[in-house]
């Protein structure tokens, strides 16, 4: 798969978790891609609830999503000034953004599917004076693809190994795996498992008033409750053959309170012991995907799980992933050659170059969509 256009590009993301900004500075085109410099932005409080809020009740008036856009725009667009700061460049020598946005519905599905995306683009240009490269997934929507997930094609860029079988769970707010393709130019596969750290992070706010549970330790002092563990593997998107995708609108707490409420454990069960059922859920779907994804062709070949995303960090997670998939060698993408914490902010970087070079994905096996299309509308600076 190419390079794209050569130069110095920047990827803007804010994930599912909507815990920060993550902004990172790649350089291609030179016969690899390697990560120059790396920088986090914060999200304050105030805006990060008022996502969540967005995410978890979708009702807002056109006034107040416009301005959020906005502002979520302008903040992006501070991240990428600071780190060209940062790195003493001048902003001539940047061939673009690619800005992700923050995802706060995805509906790839009906009459009239869609995934939105807002950080209002043209703020991006116009206060960086960078080329902004955005909207990344609903062109592959409108050509019948799920928009998602389109680390994937990253993924095969930069992790292919011949002789080597790999599978790589990114896993944030939710979980994707892709298969890396045979042939160094090929197309992945990959789709989303399901909830990555969205349902966890989540619990542990609610009761703890914390972001995250650090390395899995508030899951550990808790026992996984068998009968919530198997309602919620019942939800149909497991069983939903790929190409699929997912987000908040599904997986939530409300999601998580319904099945709670229904088995009339709400007040039945100890926290800690959802919380360890919540780590399980991710850790038994992540593994059960991949099991029933896995090449045969390729059964014959050493297997790795490059772990990525946040869900890295989570020992617990990871050590539940490497006793149900024993024969995987299971390492994070710092053993091979990226941080874990910025994979997703390099993919869209490097899809930056794709799209300036005018590189079309044929994301049938990897999306469903039905034809191959150039991914993001650009806006350029002059």
């Amino acid at each position: 798969m190419s390079s794209g256009a050569p130069g110095y590009y920047i990827g803007i993301i804010s994930g599912t978790s909507v815990d920060a900004i993550d902004c990172a500075l790649i350089e291609t085109g030179r016969g690899d891609t390697r990560l120059v410099a790396r920088y986090a932005g914060n999200l304050p409080d105030p805006l990060r609830q008022r996502i969540l809020d967005l995410c978890q009740q979708p009702q807002i008036s056109l006034r107040a999503l416009g301005e959020l856009n906005v502002e979520i725009g302008q903040l992006f667009a501070q991240c990428a000034n600071e780190l060209v700061t940062q790195q003493n460049l001048s902003v001539d020598q940047i061939s673009a953004i690619g800005s992700h946005g923050q995802t706060v519905f995805h509906h790839p599905v009906g009459k009239f599917p869609f995934s939105m995306q807002i950080g209002d683009p043209n703020s991006i240009a116009q206060l960086t004076g960078i080329t902004t490269i955005a909207d990344f997934r609903q062109r592959d929507v409108v050509a019948g693809g799920q928009g998602a997930p389109l680390a994937p094609l990253f993924h095969q860029h930069f992790f292919y190994a011949a002789e080597r079988c790999r599978a790589v769970p990114n896993i944030g707010g939710m979980a994707n795996i892709t298969w890396l393709d045979s042939e160094p130019g090929g197309t992945p596969r990959g789709f989303d498992t399901g909830p990555g750290n969205v349902l966890m992070d989540g619990w542990i706010q609610r009761h703890r008033e914390q972001a995250y549970d650090a390395d899995g330790q508030w899951a550990a002092s808790g026992t996984v409750v068998p009968e919530l563990l198997k309602r919620m593997l019942s939800d149909h998107y497991f069983d939903m053959p790929a190409p699929k995708s997912t987000g908040r609108e599904l997986f939530n707490l409300a999601w998580l309170d319904a099945h709670l409420h229904d088995m009339s454990l709400t007040s039945s069960v100890r926290p800690q012991d959802v919380q360890m059922t919540l780590l399980e859920l991710s850790a038994v779907s992540i593994a059960d995907a991949i099991n029933k994804s896995r090449p045969a062709e390729r059964g014959h070949l050493s297997h790795d799980l490059l772990v990525c995303g946040g869900g890295a960090h989570n020992g617990l997670l990871v050590t539940r992933l490497r006793q149900l998939l024993p024969d995987f060698q299971v390492n994070n993408t710092s053993h091979h050659g990226l941080d874990p914490d910025w994979v997703e902010a390099a993919t869209f970087a490097w899809l930056a170059s794709q799209t300036l070079a005018r590189r079309s994905f044929d994301g049938k096996v990897l999306t469903g969509a039905d034809t191959s299309v150039i991914l993001g509308g650009v806006y350029y600076a002059n």
